[in-house]
């Protein structure tokens, strides 16, 4: 009594397709399962009998091997209870083989035979829509499965209805499409017409917010920075649906996609500054997601930059780059993409007012150099914009006009984005987004006029910049050009990108 089902198993974002081979056969009662399976897989046999059980179906008292295949990859989490199951009881001739073939199984069983929901069953669906046309998994996590075209997803509560739809005694109904869109999770109490002033510093965030660039906002306490940055969001786009899908599998594969509905809103995290290198970075001996992945097409805020251990802050520097992380283990090496525009705030000096024109910083030289020493100069050329915030005075704090509001903004955002896009639609650009542009695209992208070309020159002489400095200020004059819908980078729009710069001067001790 021979079985197989199919199913799958996640690695990193990717996931791959594993057959489950069941075998019954006369002999000494055992249940032994093989191919390389974690603990938790291990101990499903301490689930699976039970539930068939209790779901009123026989389960024999015979030699039952489970082998998942292939058998060079480790399989790990408890999504493959279901089909092994589903196999045991097809091999008991319960289920017909012809009934099961073509369809992917994914579930945790309890005791009582109901399916509980498993991490990364949208990313199982996604990779392996192309091998099968059914999908049947928990109710919980049918929903997240809808989002792939092209197959036919069942959401189950227990085994016992799972086995009466195979055997045609009641049929599931099929889960829409149509029902796995939220209504917005947006904020709609916060807005940027809430802050008074600071309107060089909304203009930078505009300008971040069009192009995908990082920032870092400098100031004394009390300046703005935090009120800023929790209204930078409600700028931002929403995701487009590859956007979505890449993000929601990450939050699938974490646990953290709540009711199963796809992300449309971008994520916005911000870790207090004690986290732990793997919590940033992602890790364990089943390597998860960290913060910096679960931003992907988001942001990522940290509030108190230089607070942040050394070690944590350097595991920026990968993503910022590339755009994604690998996190190594003996086994296997496994990638997470981590695209998200880095947001950072912090005070000039320890106490927090060495820029302030009205309070006397208590700061040495030394304890500057000591503090603002605890970023990296390599991280720090990472981040395209760094502006000073200044502390507001009376009169713009006591002032009853109002500023643009965020919508303004966000339709100024997403003229600006298009543009991009076009020239990816075109194939005459690879990055969506300016913040990601090589350096053959900035050669073929950001054209200086003659103005724009001396005053680089000078520029650089003077703030003997690095050439990814360089390139950052390139990156910037573009997206600055964009949004006055130019194709020539001129002396202004240069001159915003410099200014954005202030790290580079010789202000700082």
């Amino acid at each position: 009594m021979l079985a197989k089902v199919h199913s799958g198993c996640v690695i990193g974002i990717d996931a791959y397709p594993i057959d489950v081979e069941v075998d019954i056969t006369n002999g000494l009662p055992s249940f032994n399962v093989i191919g390389l399976p974690d603990v938790s897989i291990r101990e499903s046999r301490g689930r699976i009998k039970p539930a068939i059980k209790n779901s009123g179906l026989f389960f024999p008292a015979q030699k039952i091997t489970v082998n998942l295949s292939p058998a060079d990859i480790k399989k790990e989490g408890a999504g493959f209870d279901l089909p092994i199951a589903i196999g045991i009881l097809t091999a008991l001739g319960v289920i017909r083989q012809e009934d099961i073939d073509g369809i992917l199984f994914c579930g945790e069983l309890s005791l009582t035979g109901k399916l509980k929901a498993v991490r990364g069953a949208l990313p199982v669906a996604i990779s392996l829509s192309h091998k099968y046309h059914t999908f049947i998994v928990p109710e919980e996590n049918s929903i997240e499965t809808a989002n792939v075209k092209n197959v036919t997803v069942y959401g189950a509560e227990c085994l016992r209805d799972v086995v009466d739809h195979l055997k045609n005694i009641k049929k599931f109904i099929p889960v829409e499409d149509s029902k796995t869109y939220p209504p917005s999770a947006a904020d709609n109490t916060i807005d940027f017409k809430d802050v008074k002033g600071q309107e060089r510093i909304k203009r930078a965030l505009e300008v971040a917010a069009s192009g995908s660039h990082n920032v870092l906002l400098i100031g004394p306490p009390g300046s703005g920075k935090s009120m800023l940055v929790k209204r930078f969001p409600t700028i931002l786009p929403r995701m487009t649906d590859n956007e979505s899908l890449e993000a929601t599998k990450i939050y699938s594969i974490s646990g953290e996609l709540k009711n199963g509905y796809i992300l449309r809103e971008r994520p916005f995290r911000s870790p207090h500054h004690t986290i732990s290198y793997a919590a940033m970075a992602g890790g364990g001996s089943s390597p998860m997601p960290g913060e910096i992945s679960l931003a992907h097409n988001g942001v990522l805020f940290l509030d108190e930059f230089p607070e942040f251990r050394r070690d944590v802050l350097e595991t920026l520097r990968q993503p910022l780059e590339s755009g994604e992380i690998i996190i190594s283990r003996a086994e296997r090496a496994v990638r997470y993409p981590s695209k998200f525009i880095l947001i950072a705030a912090m005070n000039p000096c320890p106490c927090g007012y060495f820029t302030d024109k009205k309070k006397a910083c208590q700061c040495s030289s030394n304890q500057i150099h000591k503090y603002l020493s605890k970023i990296s100069g390599p991280l720090l050329d990472r981040i395209d914009i760094h502006i000073e915030v200044p502390r507001l005075n009376y009169e713009t704090l006591s002032q009853k006009k109002t500023g643009e509001t965020s919508i303004e903004i966000k339709n100024r955002v997403e003229k600006t984005i298009a543009i991009q896009q076009k020239r990816v639609d075109e194939k005459i650009a690879r990055a969506n987004y300016n913040g990601y542009l090589t350096s053959q695209d900035i050669e073929i992208f950001c054209v200086l006029s003659n103005e724009s070309k001396n005053l680089l020159k000078s520029a650089i002489v003077e703030l003997g910049m690095s050439a990814r400095a360089y390139d950052k200020i390139m990156k910037i004059s573009r997206t600055i050009a964009d949004m006055d819908n130019s194709e020539i980078i001129e002396a202004h729009h240069l001159g915003e990108a410099i200014s954005y710069r202030c790290l580079d001067k010789n202000i700082w001790p």
